[in-house]
């Protein structure tokens, strides 16, 4: 791999002085780039000049500049004086959150249509300030995503890491232009979130983990989670909480057992009861409350392995009579019938309903609801859901499940059989090898998962979100073609981790940090 690099470095040195550039040093690379003779130097004052549109994002690039380089930057009135500028211009690709970010000696300029588009030419912009020392080499670019949902999921039921750590996430989320945060909230080991209308969820459903069941209950006020959302929203990332129904209920159920439709020997309590009418009221309340918190206006309300803990609905009487009136053959019918119900509480408060693709079988508005495709040996489970015409994401567990181990060596963390996912695996997804392009307009886009069983620490967190998070947003992007150019510029950001304190895995010398084991 050394070797590799140091012939891509050679190669650039030799060529440079005939009029060929290397690429810039920004991940995901931009679609377009051409870069011209001299640099702008980083002075001690600048000036930012902004469109009225993009006052909020030259707030944020004034703070950004601050923090990395203790620079201030001052606003000013005058486009032509101004070391930056924030403007709004028509872009060549019509793409949502395409940008144009052209480098001169005198000046900067980030042009888009709207301010999704300003701030993914902020986000280059950043990184280019942040790995240099002291001027930046002028770059013209012309950018654009290929996905428009390029996401990250973090677990916090089965391990609680705290709001700095899903700050610092979100972060590196904007740094590497990914904005949907997926927040999986609920599951059987803790419930994570306030619920004022009952509180014993977050009291007695928040209390211990998947390590340690009796530890002190831990969990986010609403306060909390509207300051992580507009921490969010300052970074053009949407925030979509899950709150996992009808299985992976235990917490909950341990919280107000009255609505527990019980579970099997190995995952007890595990499932709402489907045939509780107060069970849906119980639920819509809650979603209520989550609906408020959340202006993303999408709530995703899992539905997947339901079949690991519904042995007791065999026995229910009230789920016997619940089937014959409704005409429902088996369990699998049950669990499609109370999602369908909860799909249209949902809907009455205007939100999109997402859900994992064990879900593909039902019959909803395809212009409301999204499917999660995750189950990597279940291409049929996709090829169904791109058939009922639902818009989907696509998350394979194999490689966009972060929390399988990274390297052959790596001992502690999660495997399919042999199967895990290293850096270059994650980088060279392509959806084109896996969707038909007929189905193109469909695929909404990719997220990467992290789930929290085999992470105690936040330093774990970082161990297997660093640097995959970087190969997952070029992937996301569309300019995943050149692993080894993509490792050049990679070498260049893990100075930066190691200046934020990220634990990271170093694909380069896997000395330098060594496997933590929780």
């Amino acid at each position: 791999m050394k070797k590799t690099l140091l012939l891509v470095a050679l190669f650039t040195i030799c060529f440079a002085g005939i009029g060929f550039a290397s690429n810039p040093p920004i991940i995901p690379l931009p679609q377009s780039h051409s870069m011209a003779k001299g640099s702008f130097k980083i002075k001690d004052q600048l000036t930012i000049y902004f469109d009225d549109s993009f006052a909020n994002d030259a707030y944020y690039l004034q703070k950004q500049i601050f923090d990395i380089k203790g620079i201030t930057a001052s606003f000013g009135s005058d486009k032509n004086s101004a070391d930056i500028i924030l403007e709004q211009k028509s872009q060549k690709n019509k793409q949502e959150g395409a940008y144009t970010l052209a480098i001169s000696e005198s000046k900067i300029s980030i042009s888009s249509e709207n301010d999704l588009g300003i701030f993914n030419g902020i986000a280059s912009l950043l990184q280019l300030i942040t790995i240099a020392e002291s001027e930046i080499d002028c770059w013209t670019i012309e950018d654009y995503p290929l996905h428009g949902w390029r996401g990250f999921m973090l677990d916090e039921s089965r391990h609680f890491f705290g709001k700095e750590k899903v700050k610092q996430i979100l972060d590196y989320m904007a740094f590497y232009k990914l904005n949907r945060f997926h927040w999986h909230l609920t599951d059987d080991p803790g419930w994570r979130i306030e619920i004022k209308k009952y509180p014993h969820l977050a009291y007695t459903g928040g209390i211990g983990n998947m390590t340690y069941p009796n530890d002190p209950p831990q969990y986010y006020t609403q306060e909390e989670v509207k300051e992580i959302v507009r921490y969010a929203a300052e970074r053009k990332i949407e925030v979509i909480p899950e709150i996992d129904m009808p299985g992976h209920a235990r917490a909950a159920n341990r919280a107000y057992p009255e609505y527990s439709g019980g579970g099997s020997k190995s995952h007890p309590e595990f499932t709402f009861d489907p045939a509780n009418e107060d069970t849906y009221q119980y639920l819509t309340d809650i979603l209520k409350e989550i609906n408020v918190l959340f202006p993303s206006e999408m709530i995703h309300l899992g539905g997947d392995e339901v079949h690991f803990g519904n042995e007791q609905w065999k026995h229910n009487d009230k789920i016997k009579e619940l089937m014959e009136k409704e005409g429902m053959k088996d369990l699998a019918e049950v669990e499609k019938y109370f999602m369908v119900r909860m799909a249209d509480s949902l809907y009455a408060m205007n939100n999109t309903f997402l859900a994992w693709d064990e879900m593909a079988e039902i019959s909803l508005p395809t212009d409301k609801t999204i499917m999660f495709w995750w189950r990597h040996d279940r291409k049929d489970q996709l090829q169904k859901a791109l058939e009922k015409n639902y818009p989907v994401i696509l998350c394979p567990r194999i490689p966009f499940y972060i929390d399988f181990v990274q390297d052959e060596d790596h001992t502690t963390g999660r495997r399919w059989g042999k199967e895990y996912s290293p850096l270059e695996l994650v980088y060279e997804f392509n959806t084109k090898n896996l969707v038909d392009s007929k189905y193109d307009s469909q695929v909404l886009g990719l997220q990467a998962n992290l789930w929290a069983e085999t992470i105690q620490t936040k330093q774990r967190v970082d161990y297997l979100t660093f640097p995959r998070i970087s190969a997952f947003a070029e992937a996301a992007w569309g300019q995943n073609n050149d692993y080894d150019d993509y490792l050049n510029r990679l070498e260049s950001h893990l100075p930066i981790y190691r200046n934020d304190n990220v634990f990271f895995f170093n694909p380069f010398d896997h000395s330098e940090n060594p496997e933590p084991k929780k």
